[in-house]
């Protein structure tokens, strides 16, 4: 732990840092705290300041905390509010975005080899629902029909490329993936057929009782299921990512039966783990391994964070604002510019590109320079365009 406490420790520091760096910008424009902590992880990354490098401690904290954003993101999945039309559209979007990014993986990277192709290709059909989530609801539009539609867009934006990962850039033949995947789907399915059933007796009083004590037991239950699905996804050759997402979504289903304080409860207590330590730290690092001397090492490579930023609106952008034909504009151009928001799988899929010797360390930096730019900027302009509408429409708000 020796060589790797002083680099922790800065990260800490960074990650204390970061809201505070936030609200102060946010006084003249609203920046994503996520934002702020993968700069401040480039500022002091050996891209510029060169003060922390990772080690085996803050490599396990980072992973972990990108397990724990998609667990988040899938716990606060309510599949009542994405049933019917916006999941229908949104998994339509999603399709079409798939096919639209995987030409242009050909076309971009006509001369490299398929799984380079299919590493750009994918990168460009995310949307980082992790990201979005807490920008909706400190908007307060989480609960509305707008709310609803960012959901079910950005849920098939993270499950779908996480389920391609694991189907084309696993190592292994398609047939054989597609069987570790139904595979994994049977143990799933397990899960949420006894998650589906309320908590034995002395387990529930066990639960309450625990909430507001040192047993902490909910708690527990979460990252117990949380490390038993990833490890199964693991076990199988599959993206840990696809076991934490079930995870959030089979917890959610067990805690459906208590009152919806206690909810609450456990769901602030899973927060505050999450978006009060791991997140910040995976984020953090992601700044670190962010190669800004490849991405300004030419000026061929700096042009394709634009051209990328841009492919993100045409890939996920376009589908969904052409889907939405029966909205207000205001509304069909915020979910447009929301779908086109994409961080935290763009740094996974174009690290797998990088790590097997795919993808240019150049062009893994300019895709996630572009995901920083579309974090920062399409949330904040797909606000202002939903608030637009609401003005002109205020009946939209309570949708």
């Amino acid at each position: 732990m020796s060589d790797d406490s002083a680099p922790f420790l800065i990260v800490l520091a960074v990650a204390f840092a970061a809201p505070l760096v936030a609200d102060l910008l946010g006084r003249r424009v609203p920046v994503p705290t996520v934002v702020v902590e993968l700069l401040l992880g480039v500022l002091v990354g050996p891209s510029v300041l060169d003060w922390v490098h990772e080690g085996d401690v803050l490599t396990y904290m980072a992973n972990f905390g990108l397990a724990f954003l998609m667990f988040l993101a899938g716990f606060e999945i309510d599949p009542g509010r994405l049933s019917g039309r916006p999941l229908r559209r949104a998994t339509l979007g999603w399709a079409l975005s798939l096919v639209v990014g995987l030409l242009l993986g050909l076309l971009l990277v006509w001369s490299g080899s398929t799984m380079s192709r299919l590493v750009v290709g994918l990168a460009l059909t995310t949307t980082a629902l992790g990201t979005l989530l807490p920008i909706l609801r400190d908007a307060g539009a989480l609960p509305t029909r707008f709310g609803a539609q960012v959901m079910a867009i950005g849920t098939l934006g993270e499950f779908g490329p996480i389920v391609a990962v694991s189907l084309l850039l696993s190592g292994r033949n398609a047939g054989a993936s597609a069987v570790a995947l139904a595979c994994f789907a049977a143990v799933t399915v397990v899960v949420f057929a006894f998650a589906r059933r309320p908590l034995p007796g002395a387990l529930d009083r066990v639960v309450r009782a625990t909430l507001h004590s040192s047993g902490q037991l909910a708690i527990r239950l979460a990252v117990l299921v949380l490390a038993l699905l990833v490890w199964a996804a693991d076990e199988l050759g599959l993206d840990a990512l696809l076991g934490a997402f079930a995870a959030g979504l089979v917890i959610r289903l067990l805690l459906s039966d208590m009152p919806a304080e206690s909810r609450e409860t456990v769901a602030g207590k899973l927060d505050g783990i999450g978006f009060g330590l791991f997140v910040p730290v995976f984020f953090v690092i992601s700044g670190v391994r962010f190669d800004g001397r490849a991405l300004f090492s030419d000026v061929g490579t700096l042009a394709l964070l634009p051209l990328f930023l841009a492919l993100l609106l045409v890939v996920r952008g376009v589908p969904t604002y052409l889907l939405e034909r029966g909205s207000p504009a205001g509304v069909r151009l915020g979910l447009a510019l929301f779908a086109s928001a994409g961080l935290p799988l763009i740094v996974v899929i174009t690290g797998i590109g990088v790590d097997e010797g795919e993808l240019r360390a150049g062009t893994a930096a300019a895709m996630v320079g572009a995901g920083m730019v579309s974090v920062l900027v399409f949330p904040l302009l797909g606000m202002r365009a939903y608030r637009g509408a609401v003005i002109a429409d205020p009946a939209l708000a309570e949708r």
